[in-house]
């Protein structure tokens, strides 16, 4: 299994991304994917993930912090999950990391990404 995450970069404040997160070894559609995000000196935060189409016909959540400006989606044919962030704030800058869980609908995560630098200039 194997995650890679992309479209990391510098943006200024109120400027969008698209985060990818192209999957091989495991059918996203049949996963719990999340993304997650750990800023320096900081514990690693959630900040969004969708469930298996299985649960509840794909489900999202997300934290308080991003909800109204992130997005999750997925992209079954490409085997893809996006973050869409909007809005970005100096506070969003981390590093970004996807996951997925291989139980349906939430849970613990079983594989993740490597990570991409995600920086915001104020």
């Amino acid at each position: 299994v194997q995650l890679v995450e992309s479209g990391g970069g510098l943006v200024q404040a109120g400027g969008s991304l698209r985060l990818s997160c192209a999957a091989s070894g495991l059918t996203v559609s049949r996963y719990s994917m999340g993304w997650f995000r750990r800023a320096p000196g900081k514990a690693r935060e959630f900040i969004t993930a969708i469930t298996a189409l299985s649960w509840r016909g794909g489900s999202t959540d997300y934290a308080d912090s991003v909800k109204g400006r992130f997005t999750i989606s997925r992209d079954n044919a490409k085997n893809t999950v996006y973050l869409q962030m909007n809005s970005l704030k100096p506070e969003d800058t981390a590093v970004y990391y996807c996951a997925a869980g291989s139980i349906p609908g939430p849970g613990e995560y079983d594989y993740w990404g490597q990570g991409t630098q995600v920086t915001v200039s104020s």
